[in-house]
C-alpha cells in the first residue's frame, strides 16, 4: 500500500469552521449575552485574563449542543470513509475541551476528543507543536478551515481545506501542494457570500421605513421628499445593523423555527464573527448620511437604535411591553420623518400611529402564537408568551386597530381638517377601509396565514396595496376638490 493510502495514519478534525459552519466559541458567548445580558460587564473582565482561560470561564457557563449547530457534510462523508478504513479520527480543536468533548459524544464519531484548557490555547502552532509530539511529522492529515490552521498543514502528511475561500484554499497549495479541498456550497465563494450578506441585512424589511415618508406627504410639502429620502437611506442602513445583531442574539431560536432556521446566521452561511464587524459598518454610514440632516434627525436615529438594541437584550423577553416597544419603533420612523424634513407633527397624526402601530406590533405576535400552536408547543423560547395568551393578545390587536379608526374618525370631524381638505367628508371612507383591513388582517394572522412581520405582509398583500391605494385616493381627491 503506498503513503497515502496507508491506514495507521490518523485523521485530526478541526471543529469550529470546519466539522461546524459556525463557531461553538462565538456562539456560546452570543447564547450568555443573550440569556443573561447583566453579566456583560463580567464577560469583559474574563477577556483580560487572555484566550485560554477566557474560553474556560465562558464553557463553565454555557455549552452548544451539537443538534444545534449546522455540520458540514462534506467532512461528516470523510470521516465516515476513514472509519471505515479502521482508522482513528480525532476531533482536535482550540476550543474548550468541555466544548469538544460533549460535540464529540454527541456525535459519537471520534475516537478522540482534544481541546484547550484553562492554561493552553491548543490553536496555531501550539495545535501543530501537539499534533507532531503525538504523531511526528507527517504522521496525521488534518482538516481545518482558516488562518489558524496555516501553521498545523505543513506538518500534515495531507492537507485537507473545508469551507475555506478562494484565497485561503490557493495560500494551502502554495504551502503544501498536494492539498485536497473539500466541495462546498457558494458562501466560500465571493459572490456567493455577498448574497448570504445581503440576505442578512434584511432589504425587505426597509419597506416598513417608507413610514418616513408620512409627514412629508401629511403635510402636503414636496420640499421636504429629499431629506425625508436621506433619512430613509439612514434608517435602512442603521435597522439593518440592528438586524444582525438581533439575528446573532437569536440563533438558538431561530434553528428551531421552521423558517427562521435558514437565516444566514442560524444556517452557518456567514460567521457569527463577521456579523459584528458587518453592523458596526451599516451603523456608521447610517450616522454618515444622518450628517446631512438636522441633529434633531441623529437624535431620533440614535434613539431608535439604543431602543431597538435594548429590545434585542431586554425587552423582547417582557410580556406585553415587547408589543409596546415594536409599535413604538413603527412610530418613531414617523417622528424621524418629521425631524428631517423640519416637518412638525400633529397630535392627531401621533394618536392615530401610536395604536395602529401597537395594532400591527400585536399581529406579529399572534403569527407567532398560531405558528406555535399548530407545531403543537405551549410556549415561546425566549419570550413571555404562551400558547393560551393568544386570545388576550388577539384581544388587544383588535382593541388598538379600532382605536386607530377612531382617532381617524375624529380628525375627520375637526374643524381645524377644512385647512388641508377641501371635502374632508369623503375621508369617512378611509376610515371604513381600514376597519376592514384591521379586521382581515386579524382573522388571517389568527388563521397562521401571516407574514412574520405585518408590514411587510400588507406592502406584498393584492388586498391590502388595494385598500392602501384607494386610501390615498380618497385622500387626494379630498384635497383638490
Amino acid at each position: 500500500m503506498d503513503e497515502t493510502g496507508r491506514t495507521d495514519v490518523p485523521l485530526i478534525v478541526d471543529l469550529d469552521g470546519t466539522l461546524t459552519k459556525s463557531d461553538t466559541m462565538h456562539e456560546a458567548l452570543l447564547l450568555l449575552i443573550s440569556k443573561h445580558p447583566a453579566k456583560l460587564p463580567q464577560i469583559a473582565a474574563w477577556l483580560l485574563s487572555g484566550k485560554a482561560k477566557f474560553k474556560d470561564r465562558l464553557a463553565s457557563e454555557v455549552l452548544i449542543d451539537a443538534a444545534s449547530v449546522p455540520i458540514r457534510d462534506n467532512v461528516l462523508a470523510l470521516i465516515s470513509a476513514a472509519k471505515a478504513e479502521k482508522r482513528k479520527v480525532l476531533l482536535v480543536s482550540a476550543s474548550n475541551q468541555r466544548q469538544v468533548k460533549q460535540i464529540a459524544a454527541q456525535l459519537g464519531l471520534f475516537d478522540e476528543a482534544v481541546g484547550s484548557d484553562d492554561t493552553r490555547n491548543l490553536s496555531g502552532k501550539e495545535k501543530a507543536r501537539w499534533l507532531v509530539e503525538r504523531f511526528g511529522e507527517k504522521g496525521f492529515d488534518y482538516i481545518g478551515d482558516s488562518n489558524a490552521d496555516l501553521d498545523v498543514w505543513p506538518a500534515a502528511r495531507q492537507a485537507i481545506t473545508a469551507g475555506s475561500n478562494r484565497t485561503m484554499r490557493k495560500r494551502v497549495d502554495e504551502i503544501c501542494g498536494n492539498a485536497l479541498h473539500l466541495a462546498d456550497d457558494d458562501s466560500s465563494d465571493t459572490f456567493g457570500r455577498s448574497r448570504h450578506y445581503i440576505k442578512a441585512m434584511r432589504p425587505h424589511q426597509w419597506l416598513k421605513n417608507l413610514l418616513i415618508f408620512v409627514p412629508a406627504l401629511a403635510a402636503h410639502d414636496p420640499a421636504a421628499l429629499l431629506p425625508s429620502f436621506l433619512a430613509f437611506c439612514a434608517f435602512c442602513l442603521a435597522a439593518s445593523s440592528i438586524y444582525l445583531i438581533n439575528d446573532m442574539l437569536d440563533l438558538h431560536v431561530d434553528r428551531q423555527h421552521p423558517r427562521k432556521r435558514n437565516r444566514p446566521f442560524a444556517a452557518g452561511t456567514i460567521p457569527v464573527a463577521h456579523g459584528t464587524v458587518h453592523s458596526g459598518v451599516l451603523l456608521c454610514s447610517a450616522l454618515a448620511i444622518a450628517g446631512f440632516l438636522p441633529p434633531l434627525f441623529a437624535t431620533v436615529l440614535l434613539g431608535y437604535v439604543g431602543l431597538t438594541f435594548a429590545y434585542s437584550l431586554v425587552l423582547k423577553r417582557k410580556l406585553m411591553i415587547d408589543i409596546w416597544t415594536l409599535g413604538a419603533l413603527y412610530t418613531i420612523r414617523i417622528v424621524a420623518g418629521g425631524a428631517a424634513g423640519g416637518i412638525p407633527l400633529s397630535e392627531w397624526l401621533l394618536a392615530f400611529s401610536m395604536f395602529l402601530f401597537l395594532s400591527l406590533a400585536a399581529v406579529k405576535r399572534i403569527s407567532e402564537l398560531t405558528d406555535l400552536k399548530a407545531r403543537k408547543l405551549t410556549s415561546t423560547d425566549g419570550r413571555g408568551y404562551r400558547v393560551a395568551d393568544l386570545p388576550v393578545v388577539l384581544g388587544a390587536m383588535l382593541a388598538s386597530g379600532y382605536c386607530s379608526v377612531v382617532i381617524l374618525a375624529l380628525y375627520v370631524s375637526n374643524a381645524n381638517v377644512a385647512s388641508l381638505y377641501s371635502e374632508p367628508r369623503l375621508l369617512w371612507l378611509a376610515c371604513m377601509m381600514l376597519l376592514y383591513w384591521i379586521n382581515r388582517v386579524a382573522i388571517i394572522s389568527y388563521r397562521g396565514e401571516m407574514h412574520d412581520d405585518p408590514i411587510v405582509f400588507a406592502l406584498r398583500d393584492r388586498i391590502s396595496l388595494l385598500v392602501f391605494l384607494c386610501c390615498g385616493t380618497v385622500f387626494v381627491v379630498s384635497a383638490q376638490l
